[in-house]
């Protein structure tokens, strides 16, 4: 598998990691089992990687606190006191457990983390050693120091390359689990696999799972979540981008891909090794000749700003012929933000000053010589229409959305099919139906007799919000599925006194715009 090291990682023997599997559940060692051990405030320290209120609230030695300190503490465990809760010879055996010292102590090769489904199953992710995302002192700061004391090592807790550690569970990846479509379908792609969380959703409404990385430990590190979660092995296979997929097409491709623009490579996991944002846009520009029809490709992204550019045309100009998209920028960070952001990261703030000056600058040489002045971050999702007029939309939303919203995602481009296939006199015949939980709000001063403006407002998906004038009011409120967005104008017109034929002529457009934003959804034409 290439020359980058796999050892310390455990092996999968199906029996004995089915023994471990029961354990870890009879000890209800579950995302459930940690909060009611720990409470909500040291779970949620636990997993931004600060441990000392775990610490604190495991000194018994129960089952659950045992595992714990095993597997998310990472500190040694009695040999003995771990028997009583683990089939220890296994774990020996298989390597998730290896002796600490000559006191008969033993400890956890990977940080084994609880996950909850989202069916409410019990999974576990696995990673390196002192790799849990959100730590203040950056992956690094689980290193030493060579003997100056002036300069991190290049090897993490386990003695692996930092360069080639593999995380656990973060924010970007159950942002883009929840963000994925999903349903039944045959061929997934996980595309970066990591620790294998997308590959681990993916196993339970796909035929087959493909998963790649460029670093062989992801690849074992995701084998084994898989197989510790009781999914299907997935089809693992070493290499960049889509090298190793070369020829084949997917229902579904997921990637969470190494997007930090850097300059160099450093990291694995978060470094892609190309200038600027060239690895997403590769990404997404490939995506189409691996994507069989009417098949989806989401990902994570950051993207450049550049001067004297609009970041919406830029990364709209990277989706490929016959592919729909939906962009959503959800962050921007200038560019000295974004620096210390992933100089932290790598907890060079911890080390040599001058060496952390270094870095800095030559993180806004690099943005200088790119004329950015910010980055941005979000969500793409291709999926491959065919059609001849693509609808390919890119936007700002930085305010909050309902989770999961991969149903909120499918339906965004089965309403670009309706809109794209309906002129406007068939939008006149279309009945239509406001969305679920939507509100309307007006907006003035105290006392008027009319509002300053009308607001819609979805409590739902996206929670998005729109301005409509009175006419656009009325509509909405009107639409209950029985009669036709033309009759309903016409009744608005003679309310408000004005020419019906004016009022269909300049009103689709508005409509377009509602059902666009999902606000209101049709149901189907008049009298059907």
């Amino acid at each position: 598998m290439g020359t980058v090291s796999t050892h310390h990682l455990p092996t999968v023997h199906p029996q004995r990691i089915e023994r471990l599997r029961g354990a870890l559940l009879s000890a209800d060692f579950t995302a459930d089992g940690l909060l009611d051990l720990l409470g909500a405030p040291a779970y949620a320290a636990l997993g931004r990687s600060e441990t000392v209120p775990a610490l604190r609230a495991t000194g018994g030695d129960g089952a659950l606190e045992t595992l714990v300190r095993l597997f998310l503490l990472q500190r040694p465990v009695a040999a003995e006191r771990a028997a009583a809760v683990l089939p220890v010879d296994d774990c020996l055996t298989d390597g998730w457990l290896v002796r600490a010292g000559s006191g008969g102590a033993v400890r956890a090769s990977v940080d084994v983390r609880p996950y909850g489904g989202p069916d409410g199953e019990d999974w576990w992710i696995v990673s390196d050693l002192g790799c849990a995302v959100g730590g203040a002192g950056g992956i690094a700061a689980h290193s030493g120091a060579h003997a100056g004391g002036t300069e991190a090592v290049d090897t993490g807790q386990g003695g692996v390359p930092r360069s080639e550690l593999v995380l656990g569970v973060g924010g970007a990846s159950t942002t883009l689990a929840g963000i994925t479509v999903r349903g039944p379908v045959g061929r997934v792609l996980d595309l970066g696999t990591g620790s294998g969380i997308q590959a681990l959703h993916a196993a339970q409404h796909a035929t087959s799972v493909t998963v790649t990385d460029r670093n062989p430990r992801a690849l074992q590190c995701a084998l084994l979540t898989l197989a510790l979660s009781g999914a299907a092995a997935p089809d693992a296979r070493e290499g960049s981008l889509f090298e190793p997929v070369r020829g084949e097409a997917y229902d579904l491709i997921v990637s969470n891909p190494p997007f930090v623009i850097s300059p160099g490579a450093r990291f694995t996991y978060r470094d892609g090794g190309m200038g600027g944002d060239d690895l997403c846009r590769t990404l997404v520009e490939g995506a189409a000749e691996h994507l069989t029809d009417g098949g989806y490709c989401q990902l994570l992204a950051n993207w450049q700003h550049v001067a004297g550019q609009d970041w919406r045309d830029r990364v709209a100009g990277w989706v490929p012929q016959g592919c729909d998209a939906w962009i959503i920028q959800r962050e921007v960070q200038d560019v000295t933000q974004y620096a210390e952001l992933w100089l932290r990261d790598g907890g060079d703030h911890q080390g040599d000053p001058q060496a952390y000056a270094e870095r800095y600058d030559a993180w806004l040489d690099e943005f200088a010589a790119r004329k950015t002045t910010a980055v941005g971050f979000g969500w793409i999702t291709l999926r491959k229409s065919g059609a001849d007029r693509p609808s390919v939309i890119a936007e700002e939303w930085p305010h909050p959305v309902e989770q999961p919203l991969g149903g909120a995602v499918r339906a965004h481009f089965q309403r670009q099919d309706f809109l794209r296939a309906t002129d406007d006199a068939g939008l006149l015949a279309t009945r239509f139906r406001l969305a679920p939980e939507v509100v309307q709000e007006q907006v003035g001063l105290p006392g008027a007799e009319d509002p300053e403006h009308v607001v819609l407002r979805q409590n739902r998906g996206v929670r998005r919000a729109t301005k409509v004038d009175t006419v656009g009011a009325g509509f909405a409120g009107v639409c209950d599925g029985s009669l036709s967005a033309g009759r309903i104008l016409d009744a608005i017109a003679q309310l408000l006194g004005e020419d019906p034929v004016q009022l269909r002529d300049r009103t689709p457009e508005a409509i377009r715009l509602l059902v666009e934003q999902g606000f209101l959804e049709p149901v189907g034409e008049a009298g059907a």
